[in-house]
């Protein structure tokens, strides 16, 4: 069966426009153009035009898409497979914080006392999710999924003062960071609080781990540009320096 821009636009839930636009940066062509230049798809684009909505909504770039389905590598039932692992994740981390809206409206009402870790538990929740929307991917299959479900087990259950201290914790470093720019005695105490930093989430800790998490914070430019954009041009490259360097 095929269909006409218009009709794939309302079929998906998209405009024509941006269909139009994804033609012209080569992400999703269309099946043929009539003799008048219109544009025409079939099952093949709509399943495609499919996998691209998918991952538009995970957050991922249209470059970074085009180049996931581009892989000649690429197979759309693995693919699939990895988005309805991702919704159930969101689904998961909605249900959370849907519960968390209703139990804060209920305690404002005088219907319900919420406690502290329940107030809490929507939030964590939220960081877990996000850690694994943008990076799940490289740490799973640096790590493995049983370490990564782990620490992210132990995050959850970390007490409101504990995730209190490790956030304070996150800045200390930083300022670690920012002073060692022009002070290079503090390789020991950056390693230090990067360590401790891991330790609340972390089941257990090895050099080795932590030398492969630095180096990633270097080779894969998202991790780069957090620290980069936190701490200025060339922080994620002083952290990695200091950590191989007290190993």
């Amino acid at each position: 069966m095929e269909y006409t821009i218009q009709k794939v636009a309302k079929l998906a839930g998209v405009s024509a426009r941006t269909l139009r636009y994804y033609d012209e940066i080569g992400l999703l062509k269309p099946a043929r153009l009539t003799s008048s230049g219109y544009r025409i798809y079939g099952q093949a684009e709509l399943d495609l035009l499919q996998q691209i909505l998918f991952y538009r909504e995970m957050d991922l770039a249209l470059p970074e898409i085009k180049s996931l389905v581009a892989d000649p590598h690429f197979q759309p039932k693995e693919a699939l497979k990895s988005h309805h692992k991702e919704l159930l994740r969101k689904k998961e981390r909605l249900d959370v914080l849907i519960r968390n809206v209703e139990n804060t409206l209920s305690s404002m009402e005088g219907m319900k006392k919420m406690t502290d870790k329940e107030k809490f538990e929507g939030f964590k929740k939220e960081l877990v999710d996000e850690n694994e929307r943008k990076y799940g991917t490289e740490i799973r299959e640096k790590y493995g999924d049983k370490k990564i479900d782990e620490s992210n087990a132990k995050m959850m259950k970390l007490s409101e003062e504990d995730f209190a201290k490790m956030e304070a914790l996150n800045d200390t470093l930083f300022e670690l960071l920012e002073r060692a720019k022009t002070e290079d005695h503090l390789q020991a105490e950056i390693y230090e609080a990067h360590k401790k930093w891991l330790s609340y989430s972390w089941p257990s800790y090895s050099k080795e781990a932590h030398a492969g998490l630095v180096n990633m914070y270097v080779d894969d430019s998202r991790f780069t540009a957090y620290y980069d954009e936190r701490g200025g041009e060339g922080t994620a490259r002083r952290l990695r320096d200091a950590v191989i360097a007290s190993i």
